[in-house]
């Protein structure tokens, strides 16, 4: 009887072993040919919600394209943006890819690809508005996408000190909303996301010529993951040389404004 029992144990100990051995590797989704991205649905052009409910962008083809030229089936989970790395390190997504700012408090959090597109922090207010400069901005009330590179930019110029209010929102497009309800004066956001709102709505919206903060986008891997960091520059490096991601930029932008 004890045989047996020690029998049994050891077998329960053996299952055990292999789940946290299955559940301990670095994504898991690299090996079974799929990778999750993790992504802002209501972050156009780069990665959006269309008039069918569909996710589409820039950041949504360029990410298919490598998936198909790393031969890894490729998903997309729309996520709190604010918890971002939480997605990441917690291991239920694989990827940030949405028009995702490098920063040098980002880095300490996850890996970055090499950045593939140049941006900036703008403001953007109402047509008739009278902000013309970032001076402009003190004793108004602006809006921002909370835990962005938006609030980073603010935080880090002399004028937040004289802005009236900051109000966080949980996605661009509801700081906008705000905004052309004049419940805001301004609002602080990236600069090609800027420019998509406002060729769709002409006439609403203008920008302020001087900027926050340039900045660049990049892709952000889970810490310790250097293999799929390797394999996922690879494939960029690859399109890149034979010119799929220019042409991805041609589609949405107009041009090709791909770093090299």
């Amino acid at each position: 009887m004890k045989r047996n029992k020690l029998i049994v144990l050891g077998l329960i100990v053996a299952v055990m072993i292999a789940a946290l051995v299955g559940c301990s590797g670095s994504g898991g989704a690299k090996d079974d040919g799929k990778l999750i991205i993790g992504v802002d649905d209501k972050f156009a052009p780069m990665g959006f919600r269309d008039e069918k409910n569909e996710l589409v962008g820039f950041d949504i083809d360029f990410a298919k394209a490598v998936g198909e030229e790393m031969g890894v089936e490729v998903t997309f989970q729309p996520i709190d943006w604010k918890a971002k790395e939480s997605e990441l390190n917690s291991g239920r997504i694989d990827l940030i890819w949405n028009g995702y700012t490098i920063t040098e408090e980002r880095k300490g959090k996850v890996l970055f690809t090499k950045p593939y597109l140049e941006n900036s922090q703008i403001i953007i207010t109402l047509a008739d508005s009278d902000i013309n400069s970032i001076n402009d901005l003190a004793g108004k009330n602006v809006g921002l996408q909370s835990l962005s590179s938006a609030a980073d930019a603010l935080n880090a110029n002399p004028i937040k000190s004289e802005v009236k209010s900051v109000t966080e929102f949980a996605d661009n497009v509801l700081a906008l909303t705000d905004l052309k309800t004049k419940r805001l004066d301004a609002v602080i956001i990236d600069e090609v996301v800027a420019r998509y709102y406002m060729s769709k709505e002409e006439g609403t919206f203008k920008l302020v010529e001087e900027t926050l903060a340039p900045e660049q986008y990049g892709i952000g891997v889970k810490k310790g993951n250097e293999e799929l960091l390797e394999k996922l520059q690879n494939a960029i490096d690859t399109l890149n040389a034979n010119g799929k991601i220019a042409e991805i930029s041609e589609q949405w932008f107009g041009e090709d404004k791909i770093l090299k």
